[in-house]
């Protein structure tokens, strides 16, 4: 399964990444391929305690794609 994950960059650095179908899930990293490495693992971890405790694994429920608009 693909999970959309949102990606915000913080402040101090690094970013910090939801999984918008999966509640709860959050993870960061200094790098945005460490966040995304990070969040992977997070989303596995996620999923692992679910089917542990017999709750429910929601499927993804969308796509998502970025537009970028540069400012005149």
């Amino acid at each position: 399964m693909k999970y959309a994950i949102l990606l915000e960059p913080q402040h101090e650095g690094g970013s910090t990444g939801t999984v918008p179908d999966l509640p709860g899930c959050v993870s960061q990293g200094e790098t945005e391929a460490e966040c995304h490495a990070n969040i992977a693992e997070a989303i596995e971890g996620w999923i692992e305690t679910a089917h542990r405790n017999g709750w429910p694994v929601p499927k993804p429920s969308f796509r998502s794609s970025v537009v970028e608009i540069r400012a005149a």
